[in-house]
């Protein structure tokens, strides 16, 4: 079977595991939060939007321009600080509340900050959604993305493999954006 064609089965295995962590419903009424991307120079490139679901788990929708062409991994990072004269290393590691592995295909995984990989065309334009049933933006609550330190949204410039410790191999950080309540 390949890469791909497994992908959906590891997603579709992660949403049953995440209802079940998070507990089912939200605890408050829906809640939103956005994320303004920054390329490596500061600039501002995109947004992802963030909404709770009743259901529980988050739904986030992201939009850039100016990204290269190619895959590219797309994570939740445990901290709300994009510098970009870090090369945004202050995002910290992955979101991992829970002391998870990284990645979809290793025993003990993932991460609740790991996603998909993106895919950039020619054109430089992401367009994405995702559903993760491992966040919650519901403050307090276990896995909320408003923790002490905050979260934000993390491009790498290569792909996530889904495996390699503690990041899936996906190189540097070429885009961040933290995490705030609307």
């Amino acid at each position: 079977m390949s890469e791909i064609s497994r992908t959906p089965a590891v997603l579709a295995a992660a949403l049953a595991v995440g209802l079940s962590v998070l507990g089912g419903p939200a605890a408050q009424a829906a809640e939103r939060a956005s994320a303004t991307l920054l390329d490596a120079a500061g600039t501002p490139i995109g947004t992802v939007h963030l909404a709770e679901l009743g259901a529980g788990g988050v739904h986030l929708f992201a939009e850039a321009q100016g990204l290269p062409a190619g895959v590219h991994a797309f994570h939740i990072h445990a901290v709300g600080d994009c510098d970009p004269a870090t090369g945004f290393k202050s995002a910290g590691g992955h979101y991992a509340p829970r002391g998870n592995l990284h990645g979809w295909k290793v025993p003990g995984g993932p991460h609740a900050g790991d996603l998909p990989n993106v895919h950039v065309q020619d054109d430089e334009v992401l367009a994405v959604e995702y559903f993760t049933p491992l966040v919650t933006l519901v403050e307090g609550a276990e896995a909320t993305l408003f923790d002490a330190d905050g979260s934000s949204i993390v491009i790498h410039a290569g792909a996530d493999d889904y495996e390699s410790q503690p990041s899936g191999a996906a190189g540097p950080r070429i885009a961040c954006g933290v995490i705030v309540a609307e």
